[in-house]
């Protein structure tokens, strides 16, 4: 056996290796500093923090022909959850960079669809929402706006029976369209 053969064998294996090795400390260097990216999204937000740290969400009355009081808190209550859960802004009462205001003005029910023997089958029930947003930060994005959303149940059922479960839904959808259009700028 010859030793300068054994040797340059060995040399080439451990070349190979550290090539191997030194591509790979550069493919985690890569990912690593491709993955660091400096970024003011917050589970959807895209909310510069270091120009706007205060929301105003003012508590939005009904305003509607037809009341369920308890319409009023639960919208209101998941309106600053929404805000509280998915950014980084202080809620203030007074004086915030963003301020949202309103009121619930319509929560109407309209026969859907009619069976065979003549009668609905179908109620669609309705929530409308009156939005002021206003960006102390920029008011080009100030606007207001109307917000809805609907939902169906079975003719059958009383609406006191369903109601809170479907205001719910309809609360969840309208504050997602109200998030959506003043932080996520979608």
């Amino acid at each position: 056996m010859n030793i300068d053969k054994l040797y340059d064998g060995f040399a080439s294996v451990c070349a190979k290796r550290a090539r191997c090795i030194l591509h790979g400390l550069l493919l985690v260097t890569l990912v690593s500093l491709s993955s660091c990216a400096i970024s003011y999204r917050f589970n959807g937000a895209s909310i510069d923090y270091t120009k706007t740290k205060t929301i105003q969400l003012d508590p939005f009355p009904i305003r509607s022909a037809y009341v369920w009081a308890p319409m009023q808190s639960i919208f209101n209550n998941r309106l600053t959850d929404i805000f509280a859960q998915q950014t980084k802004l202080r809620q203030v009462k007074r004086g915030g960079d963003l301020v949202i205001a309103g009121e619930i003005t319509g929560f109407d029910q309209f026969n859907k669809g009619v069976g065979s023997d003549g009668y609905s089958s179908q109620v669609q029930l309705k929530m409308t929402v009156n939005v002021r947003f206003t960006n102390n930060k920029n008011h080009k994005e100030d606007f207001e706006r109307q917000f809805s959303a609907t939902t169906e149940y079975d003719a059958t059922q009383q609406l006191i029976n369903v109601q809170e479960e479907l205001v719910t839904q309809m609360t969840k959808d309208i504050t997602d369209q109200i998030f959506n259009a003043t932080v996520a700028n979608w």
